[in-house]
């Protein structure tokens, strides 16, 4: 339950930063160039904490480097801060278009509006966070799950909910793999051979696997070689990584069975090992 909250605030956070994109982009440009390159754009608390104090281009002009310095402070900054400040006051001071002076006024009021709802959807996201990796520490098989490279406290939790803890659940790992979207679909008709990806499926796995997958590529060297083998195969991207989704999830389908944690050598052996594995 809290996994799949947290996950409807992540896309409810995602929603309202969006919509204040969108609104920003109509009269606010620089205020995006601000935090264009920081991560989180403009969801990051000192981002949100300057258009409060700011929300149109004439405030911003007006802000002080010293009020700049507080208001970094007031967000939770730590480091940097002179330099930050420096840079967002020659932002704020750089001459773009304009609206009219009424009409920026109305729209500052307006952006007001859309933040106080990015700030509620980011406290939700946060509060619930903290709550679902709490209550996934104290589950029996979290040692297991984020023994995979690729899953944290908040990824593992989100696999955990959608999948269960039941084993009868899912009989073999096919099962679990058509129930995530990660196998594929083959279709014949007459001389017609078509291999599709699956479009019925657990839309919040599949979400989560996505994430799984990616951060895999990173952190295993045997699920980059997977994923660099099926590229070079000819999958494009979304496919390849699909396909490293349902190997990982085969893989966690055995050990959750067994009770044993992640190997990476068994897991991905090295091409020298399975020949020599296949010659014997």
């Amino acid at each position: 339950m809290l996994a799949r909250a947290q996950q409807d605030a992540v896309w409810a956070r995602t929603g309202a930063h969006n919509k204040l994109r969108s609104h920003l982009r109509e009269y606010y440009p620089a205020f995006l160039g601000a935090f264009a390159d920081a991560r989180g754009g403009i969801t990051r608390p000192e981002a949100r904490a300057i258009l409060a104090a700011a929300p149109d281009p004439a405030a911003a002009a007006a802000l002080t480097t010293s009020q700049l310095r507080a208001l970094l402070r007031k967000a939770g900054r730590r480091r940097g801060i002179d330099a930050e400040a420096a840079r967002l006051r020659e932002v704020f001071h750089t001459l773009q278009m304009r609206q009219l002076p009424l009409v920026e006024q109305a729209m500052g009021r307006q952006a007001l509006a859309l933040l106080r709802q990015l700030d509620a959807a980011c406290a939700s996201a946060d509060d619930l966070e903290q709550a679902a990796i709490a209550s996934f520490d104290q589950h029996p098989d979290a040692g297991i799950i984020t023994s995979f490279p690729g899953l944290g406290p908040l990824t593992g939790a989100r696999v955990l909910a959608e999948t269960g803890d039941d084993r009868s659940r899912f009989a073999d790992a096919k099962g679990l793999k058509a129930y995530a979207g990660a196998a594929p679909i083959t279709r014949a008709s007459g001389k017609t051979l078509a291999v599709l990806h699956r479009r019925v499926k657990n839309q919040r796995l599949a979400a989560a696997g996505y994430i799984w997958a990616f951060s895999a590529i990173t952190a295993s060297p045997g699920a980059r070689a997977h994923y660099d083998r099926r590229k070079a195969g000819g999958d494009r991207h979304a496919a390849a990584q699909r396909n490293l989704f349902g190997r990982l999830l085969g893989c966690l389908h055995h050990c959750l069975a067994t009770g044993q944690h992640y190997d990476e050598a068994t897991a991905f052996p090295s091409p020298a090992t399975t020949t020599r594995a296949a010659a014997a």
